[in-house]
């Protein structure tokens, strides 16, 4: 048991750590883009709110087999598939999880507005140093906000991580596909157990999300 939740925890670190890395640049250029198209770069990235998991997870699984362009690619590098291993649970849940993280850095940048960038630019800053050292900086909530909803959402996964994973035991089992494996043996105390948990732990992020949103409301992102 203390496998799986070790598991379970690395994974959401790992794709949290990873999605906050990929989802800024994204963000950033959703927020502060004019070009028309880039709604239609928006709306693939919430595409996952309105997928069923078992059709991301499905299309990853394909993406990572050994017969897949993309592994071919890597087949000369020793790498014959990422099905069935952690790091195609990582990939997995970045892109189940990627509107977590984009949504809410899009709406921290958009909310920063034109003047406080305007100024950095009078007073020198380049367009990076812009970026790091105004724009980062009042967009903190949106970073606290996207990084607590990435970790619980990778933490309650089901339906990608079964696909991709196959939740085999000590190598891709997660407490999300324990309990299915509990329920289909008719261990229910168990599966209690681990449910009841896992509520409980939704009910500490959401609230700590309020709580999060409370204290950074006075000051804009």
């Amino acid at each position: 048991m203390n496998l799986v939740v070790a598991t379970t925890v690395e994974l959401a670190l790992v794709t949290t750590v990873l999605l906050l890395l990929l989802a800024t640049p994204l963000a950033w250029w959703l927020a502060r883009s004019r070009t028309g198209w880039k709604e239609i770069a928006g709306a693939l990235s919430a595409l996952p709110l309105v997928l069923p998991p078992t059709v991301i997870g499905f299309y990853v699984l394909v993406a990572l087999g050994p017969a897949s362009p993309l592994m071919t690619l890597l087949h000369p590098f020793g790498i014959r598939s990422l099905a069935f291993t952690f790091t195609g649970l990582v990939i997995g849940s970045i892109f189940y999880s990627l509107p977590f993280a984009v949504q809410p850095l899009r709406t921290a940048f958009e909310g920063i507005g034109d003047a406080a960038l305007d100024l950095a630019a009078t007073m020198g800053a380049g367009p990076l140093d812009r970026f790091v050292t105004t724009a980062l900086p009042l967009a903190r909530r949106g970073f606290v906000s996207a990084g607590i909803l990435v970790f619980a959402h990778t933490i309650g996964e089901f339906g990608v991580v079964l696909m991709i994973g196959g939740a085999i035991p000590g190598r891709t089992e997660v407490l999300s596909t324990r309990i299915y494996s509990l329920v289909e043996s008719l261990q229910f105390g168990a599966a209690h157990i681990i449910a009841g948990a896992l509520t409980l732990f939704a009910f500490v992020t959401l609230l700590a999300l309020l709580l999060v949103e409370r204290r950074l409301g006075g000051v804009r992102p």
